[in-house]
């Protein structure tokens, strides 16, 4: 049989509405990670006390 590969195919940047992932270039021992960056869906509001009665 065939030896594996021991090179990570390029895999393209992967788009949804609120992540981006990108793949990172693989370190001297051979590891691939991935970036991922999040696009904020909710709005934070400060809190405010309540009027006292």
């Amino acid at each position: 049989m065939s030896e594996p590969s021991s090179t990570r195919p390029e895999v393209p940047e992967g788009k949804t509405e609120y992540v981006t992932t990108r793949q990172m270039k693989p370190t001297d021992k051979g590891f691939v990670g991935y970036q991922t960056e999040w696009k904020e869906f909710q709005k934070e509001v400060p809190y405010e006390t309540p009027k006292k009665p």
